[in-house]
C-alpha cells in the first residue's frame, strides 16, 4: 500500500537526514486528515489539506486545533513546497492549560524524504525553550495522515 499526503507519496521507512544528527524527539504529532481542496492551472498547481489529531512529548499532551491546513504549492517543473500552520492546544507538565502555534515549512527531497523546518511559539513557560531551539522534522506516512517527528538538535 502507498502511503500518501493528500495526492503525493510519502516515504513510509526512515531515512537519512542529510548527516543531520538528531538528538532528540521533542514533539510527536498525530495527524488525520479530513480532506482537501486543490487547483491546477496551468503554471503550477496547490492544494490545502484540513486535518487533526493529537501531539505529545518533552512535557506537552494535547490535540490540533480546528483551523489546521497543510497548503502545498508547486510550480510545475520545480519542487513541491509545503507550510502547515496549526495550533496545539493541551497542558505542559505542571498540568497547565497551554497552547503551541506550528508553522512547519518544508520540501520534498529527491529520495522521497519530507524536510521541514518549523517556527514554533509556546504560551507555556515550561516549552518556552522551543522558540529558540534549532529544530527539524521529519514526516512518516501512516494510513488516513501522517506523524511529524520534531527532532531538536
Amino acid at each position: 500500500m502507498e502511503l500518501t499526503w493528500g495526492d503525493f507519496p510519502i516515504a513510509s521507512k526512515q531515512q537519512s537526514w542529510q548527516n543531520k544528527s538528531m538528538t532528540k524527539e521533542v514533539l510527536k504529532v498525530d495527524v488525520n486528515i479530513k480532506g482537501f481542496e486543490e487547483v491546477k492551472g496551468k503554471k503550477g498547481e496547490a492544494c490545502m489539506i484540513l486535518f487533526d489529531g493529537t501531539a505529545e512529548g518533552s512535557g506537552f499532551k494535547g490535540v490540533i486545533g480546528p483551523s489546521a491546513a497543510d497548503t502545498q504549492k508547486q510550480d510545475y517543473g520545480k519542487e513541491r513546497f509545503l507550510s502547515a500552520r496549526y495550533i496545539l492546544k493541551g497542558i505542559d507538565a505542571d498540568g497547565k492549560d497551554c497552547q503551541i502555534f506550528i508553522e512547519n515549512n518544508g520540501s520534498f527531497e529527491a529520495n522521497g524524504e519530507i524536510i521541514t523546518h518549523p517556527v514554533i511559539y509556546t504560551d507555556s513557560e515550561n516549552l518556552a525553550f522551543l522558540e529558540t531551539s534549532e529544530i527539524y522534522g521529519k514526516i512518516e506516512g501512516k494510513e488516513g495522515g501522517v506523524i511529524i517527528h520534531l527532532y531538536m538538535l
